[in-house]
């Protein structure tokens, strides 16, 4: 299989690393209730820490992102630079739209974090750095998270790497599309922020 032909296989690997539902494999293991059910209705860590249980939301924090990194890396030992940023549109993908949950998923923000340490993770520091400084002044995860990817590809593109901008500035369209709800809220002043619970 030449590696262009590989790309279509890297799409498919990402998606299904992608939509392994972490959040909500790991509060149904502890024993909590449906975290469909609270809050954003999200399975990511935002929505766990709602549940009041840290070490949860730590791990769906962590297990979330590395799906992202794995599937970068993976596709990218087979197939090079351009079948990596495919798996990792791919895991982003499988993460908003899962089909064992009828494609309604997480918001990304995570995914998005563990495939830019995959593909260049000066970036992905650059992200956490600017979604603590955001959290830490206003307490918003979604406003922290929009920010945050807002400026990624921006700094993607200031720092001469095009295709990953383009990639990047895709990822986020996405992630504000799955942030649409919170942007409504945060608009009304509705919105909920860190550490409280629904």
């Amino acid at each position: 299989m030449g590696l262009e032909a590989f790309l279509p296989v890297a799409l498919v690997i990402g998606y299904l690393l992608g939509s392994i539902p972490f959040g909500l494999v790991l509060t149904r293991l502890a024993g909590t209730q449906d975290i469909r059910s609270i809050g954003s209705g999200s399975i990511g860590a935002t929505n766990v820490l709602r549940t009041g249980r840290k070490s949860l939301a730590a791990g769906t924090l962590l297990l979330d992102a590395l799906k992202g990194t794995v599937a970068v890396v993976i596709a990218g030992s087979i197939a090079g630079p351009n079948a990596a940023m495919v798996a990792g549109l791919g895991a982003f993908l499988g993460h908003l739209f899962p089909v064992w949950l009828k494609f309604k998923g997480g918001k990304g923000v995570a995914v998005y974090i563990g495939i830019l340490l995959g593909l260049f993770w000066p970036a992905a520091v650059v992200f956490c750095l600017l979604w603590l400084a955001t959290a830490f002044t206003t307490r918003y995860s979604s406003l922290s998270a929009l920010v945050a990817s807002f400026i990624t590809p921006i700094f993607l593109w200031w720092f001469g790497h095009l295709a990953l901008s383009a990639l990047f500035a895709v990822l986020t369209l996405l992630l504000f599309y799955a942030h649409r709800e919170n942007i409504k809220r945060l608009q009304s002043g509705k919105e909920s922020r860190i550490g409280e619970k629904a």
